[in-house]
């Protein structure tokens, strides 16, 4: 008799709960600045509305089509190409804020970069699925890096390098986070992990360096105070939005820096938003949200039943905490300023889209977690 599948209901719940709360902080930091734009208060909680609704109609979906048809080479592949395509399609159409991140559907924009965070993952489960069932580990060896590494990274690399071109060099960091963690998984030597550290971080300095922007954000965020209206503007007015809140906060729609002060206010800072508005209770309240997505998804990765369902749930665990503690720390001004959305929470229908439908592929796992192996409740 077939095993009856039960739904994480944890994983489910905070899920929901993190988009609701998106949703509702979203208005409050966008309502004045929408009325100001568009006439009309309402406009970006309604689109971010329409996202969600498509995201859970997909994450729905893949909650219920057995994750084993993923790993078919005609799905990695078709995703793979599909995403590539779009990728190099950005650059042939016009640029929206100076870079070449969108292609427009009608009404709504959508972000490739995003959607190449899920094809890596499952392009990389599927492929070191397949070497490590010949070997149990990858070595400081030759061949493994010719017939493994080599090819597993290669086309990871090359949406990097259309990423970084677009420009957009917060994405391209945490699509290689992303693909560290997997490969860690599956067992990386360390050397392997310490050579593509050394190769990759003067990569990541050059790219800084290179662009006066990026200079200018890192001066920023050594030393704010030396530009308050300029580079260091953002972050200054990040940090009193946090400092604002107190312990319990202005309260909900009361916030002063969102009126026009802090800029992407309901984008990549809305949890400042959070913390000037419900206080450090508020700010606990997310952090503990995401603190239980990842055991959840950590669980479901321990306790998959084969090693493509506990790669594919440890990249979508890695992938939500990854961008969740980068946005924090950008907010909280403990890194340089980075586009990177809070997961569920920020305004984007892109990202929204994909953390809904990688969440759906990640219950799915959970759902057929061995009954006797793993974590356990």
């Amino acid at each position: 008799m077939a095993r009856r599948l039960e739904t994480d209901r944890w994983l489910f719940g905070v899920t929901l709960v993190l988009c609701l709360m998106g949703a509702v902080m979203i208005f409050s930091a966008s309502a004045i600045t929408a009325q100001q734009m568009y006439g009309h208060s309402y406009i970006f909680v309604a689109r971010q509305a329409a996202w969600l609704v498509m995201g859970l109609l997909g994450m729905f979906a893949l909650m219920k089509l057995d994750y084993h048809r993923l790993r078919e080479p005609a799905v990695v592949y078709t995703v793979l190409c599909v995403v590539v395509v779009m990728l190099v399609g950005t650059f042939f159409l016009d640029k929206s804020h100076a870079t070449h991140r969108w292609i427009k559907l009608g009404p709504l924009n959508l972000q490739p970069s995003e959607m190449a965070k899920l094809a890596i993952i499952l392009y990389l489960a599927w492929f070191l699925d397949l070497r490590r069932r010949r070997e149990t580990s990858l070595e400081f060896r030759k061949q493994d890096f010719l017939q493994t590494i080599l090819p597993a990274v290669a086309p990871i690399l090359v949406c990097v390098a259309l990423i970084v071109a677009q420009p957009d060099l917060g994405t391209s960091v945490d699509v290689v986070l992303i693909m560290a963690a997997i490969l860690f998984v599956a067992g990386l030597s360390w050397t392997w992990l310490a050579l593509g550290a050394a190769a990759g971080l003067p990569a990541l300095l050059l790219l800084i360096m290179n662009a006066s922007y990026r200079q200018a954000r890192l001066m920023a965020f050594l030393h704010p105070d030396s530009d308050p209206q300029g580079a260091g503007f953002q972050l200054l007015q990040s940090l009193i939005a946090v400092g604002s809140g107190g312990f319990t906060g202005v309260g909900l729609m009361e916030s002063k820096q969102k009126l026009f002060y802090l800029p992407e206010a309901h984008t990549d800072f809305i949890f400042a938003v959070i913390c000037e508005e419900l206080g450090y209770l508020g700010a606990t309240i997310v952090i503990a949200l995401f603190a239980m997505y990842a055991w959840r998804g950590l669980r479901a990765a321990f306790n998959a039943p084969d090693g493509f369902g506990r790669m594919v749930a440890l990249g979508v665990t890695a992938m939500v905490l990854f961008q969740a503690l980068i946005n924090f720390a950008v907010v909280l001004g403990m890194m340089p300023t980075k586009g990177i959305p809070l997961p569920f929470v920020s305004y984007g229908g892109s990202s929204l889209l994909v953390m809904l439908l990688a969440t759906g592929v990640l219950l799915n796992i959970s759902q057929q977690a061995a009954p006797n192996s793993g974590l356990r409740d």
